[in-house]
């Protein structure tokens, strides 16, 4: 517990029951204030107005006012009936006094009206008797009521004042002494308090600073300059651009490639603001873009293309936050960037060349598979001859590897055209209803086969779409085509067109055997198949048809869930 709150706690305590012990003696002073206002007001008034009316009866034959003088104290002692049965005697004194006025010489009605007042005073005496026992009994009570009160305020005052000063000069004590360790150059001393209190924390601060005499004390200073030529050669050996930065934007060293990319020398680099180099080289600010403007971090494009080595090369920028952990210190604190530029240009020299080669493969494929194609048609023919059973299936197996490898070969064509950025596109008004004819047409064996019913449903009103209708029929093509290989024989396949805010959606869906949830975002990665899946394929065609809807300006989307099938859906642009 800290320190302030065991002052708080003990020092509010010992407040709270001084205040307790003021209450209670009000209370108790304030009852016994009742008890004796009592027997002032309703019984010793009683017995001054007996005294007075008994001594107005001694001058009854000889003053002619003291009639009066006793009817005065007999009025005020009916005013101020207090005890009982005292009702009844003040009413028996009226009485008599009556009777006394009308026979002044009874001296029997005289006698009674003695005895009556006598009975009042009897009973005002009895009541002060049993008043003045409460009063002792309440000034008791206050006296041990008061007394435990006062005890416990003792005992916690003395608690007080035997823990806190030790529990406070203790620790001090031990500190100074650790201090005094500390100032002789003894740095591995250290403090050791338990508590989670001030002084807790104060000896971790303590400690922490210990730690770090005693890591700086041990340091020596040729082997920190050492350390750092060391970092300066490796950096400057490395065949990436490197710069580095502090938290401030501040160039801290940058490397000779760096040097020879952005055509600047040291001095006018190391030292400088980055922000301020880049103010005067257009190399520098596109590749700390990211830095002044952490908002398009996540749009802009990493890979960078510089002219240097007299070709134009490739590099991919990435900037490495620097965080350390502080000696004795459990959080950590940020102290700069280092910008590295990795030189990816014989990569992409090497993709180029592998687009070429399929290009090139996939385009010298395509005539000998169209001879094979013609030949099988001839074959086909009937007029040039007719075929055993066994020749049909070999030419059928023969056209339907035909038409696979057309396929890929289309395929690789499509990938190669838009990895080398020369895919053309021919957006206009195009007839939706030729688009879904074309897939259907393509599609229409295979559909036979397996005796899949296809529903078609294009919403009313709904005639063209803003599309590139080659590459729209391609990519529906693809998504129909997917839909009866994972389909189950006599299912059901629905293609459905709507407008959808100003835009034409298309969904293929089927009610095949569907994608597992973790398999979902990868669907249209190049070459991606599911694990486990036997089905044919390449694994370009969604990839593709992403590319081929994007450059359209439109998206793709998916939705399926494993078992009760999948959902395919592009949407479009509308006139």
């Amino acid at each position: 517990m800290k320190i302030k709150a065991k002052l708080n706690i003990g020092v509010g305590l010992l407040f709270l029951m001084i205040i307790v012990l003021s209450v209670l003696s009000g209370l108790y002073i304030n009852q016994l204030k009742k008890d004796t206002h009592n027997i002032l007001v309703a019984n010793y008034n009683t017995l001054e107005y007996s005294r007075n009316m008994l001594l107005a009866l001694e001058d009854i034959d000889t003053d002619p006012v003291a009639y009066q003088t006793f009817k005065q104290h007999l009025v005020k002692q009916q005013n101020n009936v207090t005890e009982i049965g005292e009702k009844e005697a003040t009413e028996n004194v009226a009485k008599h006094f009556e009777l006394l006025k009308k026979e002044p010489q009874n001296k029997t009605a005289l006698s009674s009206l003695r005895k009556d007042i006598a009975e009042l005073m009897r009973l005002n005496m009895v009541a002060i008797q049993y008043k003045s026992n409460l009063a002792d009994t309440t000034a008791q009570k206050a006296i041990v009521v008061i007394s435990v009160a006062g005890t416990l305020c003792f005992l916690i005052a003395f608690i007080l004042m035997v823990n806190l000063p030790s529990n406070i000069a203790d620790p001090i004590r031990q500190l100074t002494a650790s201090i005094r360790q500390i100032a002789d150059q003894n740095y591995k001393e250290r403090v050791h308090f338990e508590s989670h209190s001030e002084f807790g924390e104060l000896a971790r601060s303590f400690n922490t600073m210990a730690e770090k005499l005693q890591e700086y004390s041990e340091s020596k200073l040729d082997k920190i300059i050492k350390g750092k030529k060391r970092v300066e050669t490796l950096i400057d050996n490395m065949h990436d651009p490197v710069i580095g930065i502090d938290e401030n934007n501040k160039v801290l060293f940058v490397n000779d490639e760096a040097l020879k990319i952005t055509n600047l020398r040291k001095e006018n680099f190391v030292g400088k603001l980055i922000q301020d180099v880049a103010v005067t080289n257009d190399l520098v600010r596109e590749v700390i873009r990211q830095i002044i403007q952490p908002e398009i971090a996540d749009s802009e494009k990493k890979t960078i293309k510089i002219y240097a080595d007299g070709k134009e090369s490739y590099f991919e920028k990435e900037i490495i936050d620097i965080n350390i952990f502080p000696t004795g210190e459990e959080q950590s604190q940020f102290i700069g960037k280092v910008i590295m530029l990795r030189n990816i240009t014989p990569f992409k020299e090497l993709d180029l060349a592998k687009t070429n080669f399929l290009g090139t493969v996939s385009h010298e494929f395509k005539t000998p598979i169209s001879s094979i194609q013609m030949g099988l048609q001839l074959l086909e023919n009937e007029k040039i001859g007719n075929l055993n059973d066994e020749q049909k299936n070999l030419i059928t197996g023969i056209k339907e590897d035909s038409d696979r490898l057309l396929k890929i070969t289309g395929e690789l064509l499509n990938i190669t055209q838009l990895e080398s950025g020369s895919i053309q596109l021919n957006i206009q008004s195009s007839d939706i209803r030729n688009i879904i004819e074309y897939a259907v047409n393509a599609n229409k064996t295979t559909l036979d086969q397996k005796q899949i019913q296809l529903k078609i449903n294009i919403e009313e009103g709904l005639t063209t779409v803003l599309a590139d209708s080659e590459k729209t029929s391609w990519v529906l093509n693809n998504l129909l085509s997917n839909a009866i290989r994972y389909s189950y024989e006599n299912s059901d396949i629905e293609i459905d067109v709507q407008n959808e805010n100003d835009r034409v959606r298309f969904s293929v869906k089927d009610y095949g055997c569907g994608i597992d949830k973790k398999y979902i975002e990868k669907v249209f990665d190049r070459y991606f198949k599911i694990p486990g899946s036997k089905k044919e394929g390449t694994g370009l065609g969604l990839s593709i048809s992403q590319q081929f809807i994007k450059a359209q300006g439109g998206e793709i989307l998916v939705e399926s869930e494993l078992g009760f099938g999948s959902s395919f859906s592009f949407i479009l642009k509308s006139e």
